[in-house]
């Protein structure tokens, strides 16, 4: 296929859809709440309608307001029914008809998108994943033939290094540098790896983005290859996450009959192939030298580094890492320059991020906001806020986060703003607590969550990760004094300091932060120390 080829698969698409598309989001949550039906009964009322000539029902991927779900959208009249119910779905048909329905119809301007900017989610919840001309529709692979015929391999490496992106996996490194390092390297053999293993508790970011814009992640990844010389590259997937899989595994196939992917790509001399690999839920593998090892065949365990992934990766060839939202990036940024991604966000933080936003919030599901946006105006502007209480705090970064107190709700969210407060971006969770919320449980529950998914190779990690959990427990249990917390408080900076990898490294942090900003709730659980009467 070359470029001509591609436009007119556009445009026959553009022809082939009706003027009327009734989006019905299929993701595996709203599927949970029988979506599948839904889009059943949409599809025989639009036939018993005599409506197929005008109207048409596309299952999408998710449209993000999953607290009001399922949704059903329908395009271009901007409307939007939340709450759908199987017997309910017939009556938005009658509705484009002439007819009435009773089913709530939403607020397309609500604080909860109209302060989102979608670059990464630009086409989830319009297009159909499953199929590939809707993604070349919408201008899907025109980057990749840009970056293959417009632009060399070190070209592309910097104008990714100048569009300020980093890393959205959690660490936020700079993703030009990793790119830069993997293609610095000599040898013939260069992997990358697209890492899905999305582990965090509360976090579904990376597995929405693969339900709904599954080519978009490949193209990410074929650009990425090109630009670091890497022939062939892994998803790395948790088996959790069926859907995703399938989806991706017929976008992959889709993508090699176009021409798309495999040998000469768009009819050049660049070759790469894109192979699945399923995870088997090791929290750990989310670490890219676990994930590697078991990509390999072996135990998710880490190893120590250096010699980092990009100089002595997946069979001891450079291979370059980055997670689903980073890959997501890549085909806007390639598409609109450097400057136009730079533009957004802050000075040290660029682009936009995906949050899961869930917890004790009116509005819950998945939102993205540029860089820089403050915690409130996501709590309380997007998310409603509390429906009964006041927020009391507020977890970012999954169990390698921490706690923000509301006082410190206007917060940018930035690498470095959250990083300042003893939290991190992390993945991409965002959890909201109300007053009711015991925040000693709260550490309990990350450190009880760390302590089972320790791989077990390090001591500090293995053993660390038991005693700071029985420690909570005990405090918990009014059995424990102040001892015991300054012992907690040891325990969390040996662990910190002398873990493995990023595992034990941050599993403190759920507790540090709790201690810094609500340390008088473990005050109130301790026991009284009885001190000896002497005679």
């Amino acid at each position: 296929m070359d470029l001509q080829e591609l436009l007119a698969v556009a445009e026959k698409e553009k022809a082939r859809q009706k003027s009327i598309r009734v989006h019905c989001c299929t993701s595996t949550g709203c599927q949970a709440a029988n979506s599948l039906q839904i889009e059943k009964n949409l599809a025989t009322a639009v036939k018993e309608a005599d409506l197929e000539d005008t109207v048409e029902v596309v299952g999408v991927g998710c449209m993000g307001f999953c607290g009001r779900g399922p949704l059903v959208e329908v395009d271009p009249q901007d409307l939007l029914y939340e709450e759908v119910t199987p017997e309910s779905a017939a009556s938005i048909i009658a509705a484009l008809n002439g007819g009435k329905t009773e089913v709530q119809l939403g607020d397309s301007k609500h604080p909860f998108f109209s302060h989102q900017v979608k670059i990464v989610r630009e086409n989830s919840g319009k297009i159909d994943p499953d199929r590939i001309e809707e993604y070349i529709a919408v201008g899907g692979y025109q980057s990749l033939y840009k970056a293959l015929y417009e632009m060399t391999p070190a070209q592309v490496v910097e104008e990714i290094t100048q569009s300020g992106l980093r890393g959205r996996g959690g660490a936020g490194y700079p993703t030009g540098l990793k790119w830069a390092t993997v293609a610095k390297q000599p040898g013939k053999q260069k992997y990358v790896i697209c890492n899905a293993d999305e582990g965090d508790p509360g976090a579904f970011m990376d597995r929405s983005v693969l339900e709904s814009d599954p080519h978009l992640v490949l193209e990410g990844m074929a650009i990425a290859a090109y630009a670091v010389g890497a022939d062939h590259g892994y998803i790395y997937v948790r088996a959790e996450y069926p859907l995703a899989i399938d989806r991706l595994q017929k976008a992959i196939n889709q993508s090699k009959k176009f021409g798309l992917m495999g040998s000469q790509v768009f009819e050049s001399t660049f070759d790469f192939k894109v192979d699945i690999r399923i995870g088997a839920g090791a929290f750990v593998c989310g670490e890219e030298t676990a994930l590697i090892h078991s990509i390999e065949g072996g135990r998710g365990t880490p190893r120590t580094r250096p010699p980092y992934p990009a100089q002595s990766g997946l069979d001891g060839c450079p291979t370059l890492i980055n997670n689903v939202e980073s890959y997501a990036n890549i085909s806007a940024i390639i598409r609109e320059g450097a400057a136009w991604y730079a533009n957004i966000g802050t000075a040290s933080s660029k682009g936009t991020k995906i949050f899961a936003l869930t917890g004790k919030i009116r509005n819950n599901g998945l939102i993205e906001v540029p860089m820089g946006i403050t915690l409130r105006e996501i709590v309380e502007e997007m998310g409603g806020g509390i429906p009964d209480g006041q927020v009391k705090a507020v977890q970012t970064g999954g169990p390698s986060g921490g706690c923000i107190p509301a006082n410190l709700l206007d917060t940018p969210v930035d690498y470095e703003s959250l990083a300042k407060l003893g939290s991190m971006m992390g993945s991409g969770g965002m959890v909201v607590m109300d007053d009711t919320t015991s925040m000693v449980e709260v550490a309990k529950f990350y450190m009880e969550f760390c302590r089972e998914e320790s791989c077990g190779k390090c001591i500090p990690c293995r053993t660390g990760t038991v005693q700071m959990f029985e420690l909570l427990a005990k405090i918990i249990a009014r059995k424990a004094d102040i001892h015991d917390l300054e012992n907690l408080e040891h325990l969390c900076q040996m662990v910190k300091e002398t873990s493995l990898c990023g595992l034990g490294q941050s599993a403190p942090n759920p507790i540090l932060s709790t201690l810094k900003y609500f340390k008088e709730e473990y005050l109130a659980l301790l026991q009284e120390i009885k001190h000896p009467v002497s005679v």
